[in-house]
């Protein structure tokens, strides 16, 4: 039997969606070992002169609690 934790972590990028998720991984798996999933739960961007300045993710990032 497995157990899962889930944690709240919020991300961003200038570039995209997609590498404001995997700034979420890349930071996450610092301190957290055995990531199984991301679950996008909200995204935003932030607007300055008329464009996309900042893309931003709300995620929930699920991983297995090792013994």
């Amino acid at each position: 039997m497995s157990v899962l934790k889930v944690i709240e972590v919020l991300g961003n990028s200038t570039e995209s969606f997609e590498d404001a998720v995997q700034n979420v991984i890349n930071e996450a798996s610092k301190t957290v070992k055995n990531i199984k999933s991301v679950y996008v739960q909200d995204m935003q961007v932030s607007v300055k002169d008329n464009s996309i300045a900042e893309y931003r993710v709300n995620t929930k990032v699920t991983f297995g609690i090792m013994d």
